[in-house]
């Protein structure tokens, strides 16, 4: 059978657009001569459609788009995703549903078995569970269609499976002799291999070839990669999509090919390219054109400053230098020359009569108390209040730079560099950021190297440097990691880093910190557990105190 997979980047609400993409593939698929077109999971629809499923009005456009789209097919199949409603008075009566049509309607629907609830999935919170799963016959083939979370509870590659029920498993049963998952499936550093491996092992044992269509696009915080996979019956990757792009490749079932041995490529490239891809996507379906930058001669702000010229060019990214009292001569000369490599345009505003202003009008207020860290968060909050006045003005994205060590022991302020509407690195530990810079750098001095090399600050006192109250930043995210990652207690982490009371204070940090987050902008993610969503801590809570 020959199989066209379409990955499409499908805008969350915007049934009308989406339909049409869905349309034009379709009738590419056909001219073509393929028996079989399909699309990933809620592609009509968008993923994740969220409360949006709870509108009687937006499931109806759902279901009318349907029929429409089923209306214009003719011998060639079409399976994609969207929503479909069965009112038998139990659970929320709307399905997550592959819907397969041809000859003007829909002849087939598969409703998804396994409904994810963990991490970044809340789909109990829309979805009712489908009853069984059905094969298909068609164009001489037994269609086995399942759904993103179906295909990933296979028992000969899970030590521990996550659900009792297998509905591949049962689809082979049943005698499927060609397996179609449509899938939407958020991408983070590792995870285009496990699917790899995992389909590996599940095609090769059961000897039926799979087409697996993933979607593509940025979606607030989550990042689809699309990269769809398409396995012989002998467990082999023989065709590959494209990552970050929309897609269109043509799979024959019987042909022969050669194997695809390897489907990600290094740490720095499959991170950078994500948070490009990422923030791209982001400004383009909001309508922002241009975004804006506070850099402050520091990795961070630096590392971002390159993604987005990355995302949009140069000539849509504008950056403010705010020096104050304690601003180093060394960052503004660093700063300048990496405005100069890029090419980008900028502007230069002193923070220091604001700050000295200010001071002065709560010295009565603050009655003779000496300066603390009060005095550090008025300059980063003066600066929060210069970059959202710029970013009002001139219609400008702000975008924040503060890094996932910053952000899980709480190394921000509130209302001042935690300003802005995307948190572009925030799921980026700092050592990952070190060596991201330096990946970028390999060819051509990009990023100052001086910047690479000194010492990190926040340059609020002087002489101020992020170890005074941080551990090394290698020490400190290995601890984070072990935490927040590989969800280790005190005792085990402890354990491998042999200091007990800095692992208590570090984990103590990102527990009080939670509050700060809460409140934080989306953060594009790339890792196996972001901040946000995907990892749900209440701010008012006694577990450690």
């Amino acid at each position: 059978m020959k199989i066209a997979l379409v990955q499409i980047d499908t805008v969350i609400g915007d049934i009308k657009n989406n339909k049409q993409k869905i349309i034009e593939g379709y009738q590419q698929g056909a001219n073509d001569g393929v028996e079989l077109v399909i699309f990933p999971e809620l592609s009509l629809v968008g993923y994740p459609p969220q409360d949006l499923v709870e509108k009687e009005e937006f499931r109806q456009a759902a279901i009318n788009a349907s029929k429409e789209i089923a209306s214009i097919t003719g011998k060639t199949g079409l399976i994609f995703g969207t929503i479909t409603e069965r009112d038998d008075l139990i659970g929320t009566d709307i399905h997550n549903s592959a819907l397969l049509c041809f000859e003007g309607k829909v002849q087939f629907t598969q409703h998804k078995t396994l409904i994810p609830n963990y991490d970044v999935f809340d789909e109990m919170r829309y979805f009712d569970s489908a009853k069984d799963v059905y094969v298909f016959e068609f164009h001489g083939e037994k269609l086995g269609i399942s759904i993103c979370e179906d295909i990933w509870n296979d028992a000969d590659y899970w030590y521990k499976r996550r659900y009792s029920v297998d509905p591949v498993k049962k689809l082979i049963d049943k005698g499927a002799t060609v397996l179609i998952n449509i899938s939407a499936s958020p991408y983070h550093y590792g995870h285009r291999k496990d699917r790899q491996e995992m389909l590996s092992v599940l095609t090769r044992r059961d000897k039926v070839p799979l087409a697996y269509v993933c979607n593509v696009g940025g979606q607030t915080d989550l990042v689809f990669d699309g990269a769809s996979m398409c396995f012989d019956n002998f467990g082999n990757l023989v065709l590959l999509g494209k990552a970050y792009s929309e897609d269109y490749f043509v799979f024959d079932t019987k042909a022969k090919y050669t194997p695809i041995l390897k489907s990600e490529r290094s740490f720095e490239e499959e991170i950078l390219d994500a948070l490009i891809y990422g923030l791209k996507e982001y400004c383009s379906k909001l309508g922002f054109k241009k975004v804006l930058v506070g850099l402050s001669g520091g990795i961070d702000s630096a590392l971002v400053t390159y993604i987005a010229v990355k995302a949009l060019g140069k000539e849509n990214v504008h950056v403010a230098l705010m020096p104050s009292e304690f601003s180093s001569e060394g960052s503004i000369i660093d700063s300048r020359k990496l405005i100069n490599n890029l090419g980008i345009s900028s502007e230069e505003i002193s923070i220091q009569p604001v700050v000295d202003k200010t001071i002065e009008m709560l010295d009565g207020s603050f009655n003779g108390k000496h300066p603390d860290v009060t005095e550090e968060n008025i300059q980063a909050r003066i600066r929060g209040i210069y970059l959202m006045a710029l970013s009002n003005k001139h219609n400008y994205l702000l975008l924040t730079t503060g890094n996932k060590s910053e952000m899980a022991v709480g190394y921000c302020t509130l209302y001042g560099d935690m300003s802005g509407g995307l948190a572009v690195i925030a799921d980026v530990y700092k050592t990952e950021v070190y060596r991201i810079a330096k990946y970028i750098n390999n060819d051509i001095e990009i990023i100052p190297n001086e910047i690479i090399t000194k010492a990190p600050s926040a340059e609020l006192r002087y002489g101020q440097k992020d170890q005074d109250t941080l551990p090394e930043y290698e020490l400190l995210d290995k601890i984070l990691r072990m935490y927040l990652e590989e969800n280790k207690e005190i005792n085990e982490i402890s354990e491998i880093i042999g200091d007990n009371e800095l692992v208590k204070r570090i984990l103590r940090m990102v527990d009080v910190n939670e509050f700060k987050r809460k409140q934080a902008a989306p953060a594009l993610r790339v890792s196996k557990k972001a901040f946000g969503y995907g990892r749900r801590y209440p701010i008012v809570q006694g577990w450690r105190k």
